[in-house]
């Protein structure tokens, strides 16, 4: 696999530094799960369980060996150490400063080991005055700009119902690890720090949001489905209760869209004949399509559409996405053999890589299931040094 030989040492608690390194273990990564002795990592108890064992757990955690170490005992410390020396990556998602109060912080990291690349994930940064602060995903969206612009026009701002900010940071932080490889392996050898927070990572994705109020004054508030800058772009309700999300994001686009709810003509009307005119009307211009939409079912829609070559998808459930076409013509999720489920079902590894693709070897283990392959068999502990240190707590 294209990043086998490559060791991460994981020690990040619940979702954005831990699924960086569930990106990484996609791929062929060694990633070693370090978890508290007696707690284990927060996502063990998160959400819905199948016989007690979280499911959270069993994704987030896949491809990873899971070790138990109590990183403030000073003993704990210097195992960590010693796994630091032969590692690539750490990654880490404590409240800034706990780190650098166990001793682990990036001087004493990178002192033992030059070439090594950190990643640390917190809400709010290293820096700056919020810096300590709790940093959960949900204050970051809060802060990220995101959700004031989600919801209704007239309704509340809707917090986000997935971890959108953690997801957000653990793509950029895989993303981030792999540039600082890259110039650690091109450019003399040298590992580096990085700094990810929830907040800033989410608010990159909100586009052009920071130029429109320095250059316009914008503010821009809640549209619902819509866009300020695209129309027609939203979701409607078929005849038979469901729905289904059109978007005219070129001129042609929308062009066909007309013709497909057989109104061609609309084309030329000077109230949508272009993007500008759309969105000054937008409010008939909806009108206009839920009426069609409206008194037609989702297989009519979805047969208009696809002849006329608009654009548009039906919005799916879960039970919906498993019956689709093409979810099972390109086997978007997979079946792996499982130890304490029996097997489960994952998401396929994204992206898709035609020479050298990811692929899931496990799911999420049990606590402490790797301690005597990592401590014994590779630090080099034996076996009743090993039970010492579990009977103190340390493992």
């Amino acid at each position: 696999m294209p990043l086998e030989g490559l060791r991460v040492l994981d020690v990040a608690t619940v979702i954005g530094g831990p699924g960086a390194a569930s990106r990484l273990g996609d791929f062929g990564a060694d990633v070693i799960k370090v978890e508290h002795p007696i707690t284990g990592d927060t996502t063990r108890a998160f959400g819905w369980r199948v016989a007690g064992v979280a499911l959270w757990w069993k994704h987030l955690s896949r491809n990873k060996r899971p070790i138990t170490l109590r990183l403030s005992d000073a003993r704990g410390r210097e195992l960590l150490l010693r796994l630091v020396e032969t590692a690539d990556v750490l990654i880490e998602s404590f409240r800034p400063g706990t780190m650098e109060r166990w001793g682990l912080g990036p001087d004493e990291l990178l002192g033992r080991n030059p070439r090594l690349v950190m990643l640390r994930v917190s809400g709010f940064g290293q820096t700056g005055p919020y810096a300590r602060r709790p940093g959960f995903g949900t204050l970051a969206e809060s802060l990220s700009g995101f959700v004031h612009m989600n919801g209704e026009a007239d309704g509340p701002p809707l917090l986000p119902p997935i971890a959108l900010a953690d997801e957000v940071a653990a793509l950029l932080g895989a993303f981030a690890v792999m540039v600082a490889l890259h110039h650690r392996d091109r450019n003399g050898g040298a590992g580096q720090v990085i700094d990810q927070s929830l907040f800033e990572g989410l608010f990159g994705l909100t586009g052009p949001l920071a130029l429109a109020f320095d250059r316009l004054g914008l503010v821009t508030g809640r549209h619902g489905g819509r866009l300020p800058y695209v129309a027609p772009r939203n979701s409607y309700r078929t005849s038979d209760d469901r729905w289904v999300a059109v978007s005219g994001t070129s001129q042609s686009v929308a062009d066909r869209i007309f013709a497909a709810i057989e109104r061609p003509e609309l084309a030329g009307d000077p109230r949508f004949a272009t993007n500008e005119a759309r969105l000054d009307n937008v409010e008939e211009l909806d009108a206009i399509l839920s009426e069609w939409i409206g008194a037609h079912t989702l297989q009519e829609v979805m047969a208009a559409f696809e002849a006329h070559e608009a654009a548009a998808s039906p919005i799916y459930d879960v039970q919906q996405i498993f019956a689709d076409m093409q979810y099972r013509a390109r086997d978007t999720m997979v079946r792996i053999e499982d130890e304490e489920l029996g097997d489960v079902l994952l998401p396929d590894v994204q992206p898709r890589l035609s020479a050298t693709p990811g692929r899931h070897r496990h799911a999420g283990l049990p606590l402490g299931s790797a301690n005597r392959e990592v401590f014994v068999d590779e630090l080099g502990l034996s076996a009743e040094e090993l039970e010492r240190l579990r009977a103190e707590g340390v493992v």
